[in-house]
């Protein structure tokens, strides 16, 4: 055997590195300070994936031997240097794959950093008592179609028979589902570049079980991606819905819009249909938050014309509340339901207002 090369069937040290940021007081980072991290990131690898608003993967295993450390050592250089450079601090899970990486930032302490050992028996021990919805992509509703079998934590789902999951789940579902409890994910690191996104989120003061109220989120959170898009001369071809549960796991959905837009009436649409199509109910919600995907220039974008007089005079306004925003700062102006605790709830798309004086102006 070639001397230092690792023996045949040994397990390879980890190189996944998920790496989440949070600024003094536990507060969002900012897009620009989003952006910077990346860029810090990028001192150590160019297999980033971006995660806006707080988030990246990154593949260290081809920096291993440059830097001579191992991926932990790798992670402390980042967080030293994130906090120090930044003020920024870091939650670090590293694992052998996107999802045990990811599951051991959500399990970590806040600026801690996790491993997950690249050994059949150690991920098993990460992963056998956690509770179904620990799994990324298993949202409330899959997480109680499972409970209802009885499958209420990941070690049980990874001893239940591939075809059981896919007579419950479906083949698809049911087939990643299971792959997903035994630490299977193939997926790789795409690298990706901060400026093809750009992301906004909402943390509530208490875990929010009101529907109307994470609508209320989303709607200021789309008007607002819309107006910084606008701002920036871009368009979005997708948005992303990110929705994190008290239990600190998370669900994410990404629509394709119609057509590439920076306008926020269809921006507010499609995350509204995102959010009704998780069937959340009464599901206790931390945080939300929307990411503009896929971004282009606008004027390289093709837009779909229209003869409906209402659309333009949309778009009119929205460029004369884009001038007043300008001049007087973004506060001024913005849809009547974000303004306060006291404006209307934010209703459903296709929901017609109902009651006394429903119609009137």
């Amino acid at each position: 055997m070639t001397p230092g090369a690792e023996p045949r069937g040994a397990a390879r040290p980890p190189g996944m590195l998920h790496v989440r940021f949070r600024a003094a007081g536990d507060t969002p980072v900012s897009a620009g300070e989003f952006e910077q991290l990346l860029r810090l990131l990028a001192q150590f690898t160019p297999m980033i994936e971006a995660l806006p608003p707080d988030a990246a993967l990154a593949d260290v295993r081809g920096a291993l031997r440059y830097f001579d450390r191992d991926a932990a050592g790798i992670a402390e250089l980042v967080r030293l240097r994130a906090l120090a450079w930044h003020g920024v601090r870091c939650t670090i899970g590293i694992a052998a794959n996107p999802l045990l990486a990811r599951m051991a930032a959500q399990e970590a302490a806040p600026g801690e950093i996790r491993v997950v050992p690249d050994d059949a028996e150690a991920v098993t021990a990460f992963l056998d008592r956690r509770p179904a919805s620990a799994l990324y992509g298993v949202g409330p509703a899959t997480a109680r179609a499972l409970c209802a079998y009885g499958l209420d934590s990941v070690g049980r789902i990874a001893a239940a028979p591939p075809a059981t999951l896919q007579r419950i789940l479906g083949a698809r579902t049911g087939r990643v589902v299971y792959e997903r409890a035994h630490g299977i994910d193939p997926t790789p690191v795409t690298p990706n570049a901060a400026a093809r996104s750009m992301g906004a989120e909402h943390r509530f003061a208490h875990d929010e079980l009101d529907p109307a109220r994470r609508r209320r989120a989303l709607l200021s959170l789309a008007d607002g991606l819309g107006a910084r898009m606008r701002a920036s001369g871009q368009v979005a071809r997708a948005l992303t819905l990110t929705v994190r549960y008290a239990d600190r796991s998370t669900t994410t959905r990404t629509r394709r819009l119609d057509g590439p837009t920076a306008h926020g009436p269809a921006l507010t649409e499609a995350a509204y249909a995102l959010h009704a199509a998780l069937g959340l109910q009464r599901a206790r919600v931390r945080s939300v938050a929307l990411r503009a995907e896929d971004l282009c220039r606008a004027e390289l974008a093709a837009r779909q014309l229209t003869f409906d007089p209402a659309d333009e005079k949309a778009h009119r306004i929205e460029a004369a509340i884009d001038r007043a925003r300008a001049r007087f700062g973004t506060g001024v102006l913005g849809p009547a339901a974000t303004l306060g605790g006291a404006g209307p709830t934010p209703l459903p798309p296709g929901t017609k207002p109902s009651g006394p004086g429903a119609g009137r102006p």
